[in-house]
């Protein structure tokens, strides 16, 4: 490794953070061929960066030796035998900083963090007085970090070709239908997430139109939600606790197209070069995290006054009846996938898929 050229970079979390940072990280080792990123984040999100070439992992084990100040220290002591250029802060909390704290105070490291436009998403979701407008997008503010570093980047916005390919075991999931569509319906918090009812009929339309649908994401309750329609429609399969995450990855990368809410499923979608239709209710594109490559115009919404109220999702609906939700017709939904995929903008040659 030239220990000239070896970037610290730092995002810890969630999952759909570190996954949008993976596809801006691949793209700045492209135009950046002699640059060593030393990825730092939890264990789980390694799939995220094994096929970039150029990237080292260090695992952050943040409940375990790396817990505390005193363990943030351990991991400095780590991260030096890299002897690092600088830091890229992707994250900006409080472990990152401190980290960069050790580096300045200890090796002289500088570190530059994001940005991530507080004071401008605060009045995008305000209830009151609300400035609705286009905010920067949070892949130009990770990139904008290199580029403060000194690093030629610039960013096409454009989808990644397809390159990994499923192996023999996961075959069996995409084998010969109309069209192969991955949906990812679940997401942390309740206000992002489409009705369980609305999704079913949106399943059951799918279904019957004979694409195959692989169901993506969640824990025990949403594994549940799934199994019950891998038994009802007969074009639908579960994949919840059947398959690890660099799986998920392979069998998202031979999709036609992802259905996802505003969630991991959607920067999933886009690290893996698949189009993806989402769904926004509580957040909105404009607040900056529409899947990378991803268009707008595939984004399902309605306007309403109130949006986006959250940035994250994160807040209980005001109103009280999830009007942003529950306003959109599942048909709406529906008609949007079939066009889509009867245009023939999904599809993908024998050779990627």
């Amino acid at each position: 490794m030239n220990a000239d050229k070896n970037l610290l970079v730092f995002r810890f979390s969630a999952i759909g953070d570190v996954a949008m940072s993976a596809s801006i990280i691949r793209e700045f080792c492209e135009q950046n061929p002699d640059v060593q990123i030393i990825m730092v984040s939890r264990s789980f999100f390694k799939p995220f960066f094994a096929h970039i070439p150029q990237v080292t992992f260090h695992t952050l084990q943040s409940d375990g030796k790396h817990q505390g100040i005193p363990g943030l220290y351990s991991l400095y002591k780590e991260l030096r035998q890299y002897k690092p250029i600088a830091i890229a802060d992707l994250h900006n909390n409080l472990r990152s900083n401190i980290l960069s704290f050790f580096f300045k105070t200890f090796s002289q490291v500088k570190s530059i963090r994001i940005d991530k436009g507080r004071t401008e998403k605060k009045q995008l979701t305000q209830k009151e007085n609300k400035l609705f407008k286009r905010l920067r997008p949070t892949t130009e503010r990770y990139a904008d970090v290199f580029r403060k570093l000194g690093f030629p980047f610039m960013l096409d916005h454009r989808l990644p070709i397809a390159g990994t390919s499923a192996n023999e075991p996961l075959k069996q999931y995409l084998d010969h239908h109309e069209a192969i569509i991955g949906i990812s319906p679940f997401a942390k918090h309740r206000e992002k997430v489409y009705p369980r009812e609305k999704m079913e009929e949106v399943v059951s339309a799918l279904d019957k139109q004979g694409y195959r649908l692989l169901v993506f994401g969640g824990g025990a309750e949403e594994k549940a939600i799934a199994d019950s329609w891998e038994e009802k429609f007969k074009n639908t399969v579960s994949l919840i606790g059947k398959v690890q995450l660099e799986e998920e990855l392979q069998l998202i990368a031979g999709l036609d197209l992802m259905l996802s809410m505003d969630s991991s499923g959607m920067h999933m979608a886009s690290l893996m070069g698949t189009p993806c239709v989402s769904i926004w209710g509580a957040t909105h594109p404009y607040a900056g995290f529409l899947g990378y490559g991803q268009s707008e115009k595939d984004c399902i919404q309605i306007d309403l006054y109130c949006r986006p109220c959250s940035v994250f999702g994160n807040k209980v609906c005001y109103r009280g009846d999830f009007a942003c939700m529950n306003g959109i017709d599942s048909g709406m939904i529906v008609e949007h996938i079939i066009e889509k995929i009867n245009n023939g903008k999904t599809s993908f040659s024998d050779s990627t898929r």
